[in-house]
């Protein structure tokens, strides 16, 4: 189900983020400055279709910005009245995995800031698929105070133990700020990039 309006938008940012209340208020802001530094340069955004904490804190700074927002959430979650229902476009799915689906074609790159479980999942599942080369899209963490540092240094313990290559860290951008971070999700000139649809 769409609501909102259609076509092509203009180069797309997924961001992925906590959504559950009670994190701390400088992830509010930095999820809230993150929307407004895409607004800025004329972007528009793609998020999981939530109004709570960071997830709401960066689709409600991208339209104060004038950016166009993308939400994309299961039918579950609408129900539990948890929907950003200002969203320019708000897609429902009837699954998580549908979801995930759609956030991804509709990107040009994913930026994930910190969060939980969830954001995890939605991290691995693209930085996993750019390493295999499935899509050219860029791959960033926005880590300001270490929030990633953990799961990077697991994953340097994969390469050590044989269990992965170099390959995916290569494949991913780490970066300390916002506007290094947005750099990083800056549309490239690359000829042998796959399309936006992954297809």
């Amino acid at each position: 189900m769409t609501a909102g309006r259609g076509g092509r938008d203009p180069h797309a940012v997924c961001v992925y983020c906590g959504s559950s209340d009670g994190v701390p208020q400088r992830y509010l802001d930095l999820a809230s400055e993150v929307g407004r530094e895409i607004g800025a340069r004329g972007w528009s955004l793609v998020s999981g279709g939530g109004k709570r904490s960071m997830m709401g804190a960066v689709a409600l700074g991208a339209r104060e910005a004038g950016a166009r927002t993308v939400g994309v959430i299961p039918r579950s979650m609408v129900e539990r009245e948890w929907a950003d229902h200002d969203s320019d476009e708000l897609l429902v799915t009837e699954t998580m995995r549908e979801r995930k689906a759609l956030m991804e074609a509709h990107a040009d790159a994913f930026l994930a800031l910190p969060g939980g479980i969830g954001t995890c999942e939605e991290l691995f599942e693209v930085w996993s698929a750019g390493a295999l080369d499935l899509h050219a899209k860029p791959v960033v963490i926005l880590d300001p105070d270490g929030h990633w540092t953990g799961l990077l240094q697991w994953v340097e313990g994969l390469m050590a133990a044989g269990f992965a290559s170099r390959a995916p860290l290569e494949r991913i951008t780490v970066v300390r700020d916002v506007a290094g971070a947005l750099e990083a999700c800056a549309p490239r000139v690359d000829a042998t990039a796959v399309p936006r649809s992954g297809t």
